[in-house]
């Protein structure tokens, strides 16, 4: 079987050869957040107390806040893998290439924030 036609080859209608690659990325991060997820309740079930200061100091352990950091990283990326494809599928013309950089600034941005405010927890001092 061909590749498709001349002019559709041309245009870049039919795969760009990546459908597997952004497959198994969706898979790999949908596990890993299985097994983060997992660990975040089992860990927090686990704590002695759920007041502000019990949960400040779980937090700047290293064993907590790199699964933590880990999480935020494969969830808003398999989040952003998701919506790609629903905007790739949905979406045509110009909008398709503006709502990609919408999603993009939104997506590293509330990741950014939030790996900041873990970063921050585990590396301040003790609560006041």
């Amino acid at each position: 079987m061909g590749s498709g036609t001349a002019i559709g080859r041309v245009r870049g209608l039919g795969s760009a050869k990546h459908g597997a690659h952004h497959w198994w990325q969706q898979r790999l991060t949908a596990g890993s957040n299985l097994f983060l997820m997992l660990w975040l309740m089992i860990s927090v079930a686990r704590m002695p107390g759920y007041d502000y200061a019990a949960v400040h100091m779980w937090l700047q352990s290293a064993w907590v806040a790199v699964p933590m950091a880990l999480l935020i990283l494969s969830v808003f990326y398999h989040f952003r893998l998701g919506l790609q494809v629903v905007i790739e599928d949905y979406q045509h013309g110009e909008s398709r290439v503006v709502t990609m950089i919408l999603l993009n600034l939104f997506t590293f941005t509330l990741g950014g924030i939030a790996l900041f405010a873990i970063l921050k927890v585990a590396f301040s001092g003790a609560p006041a």
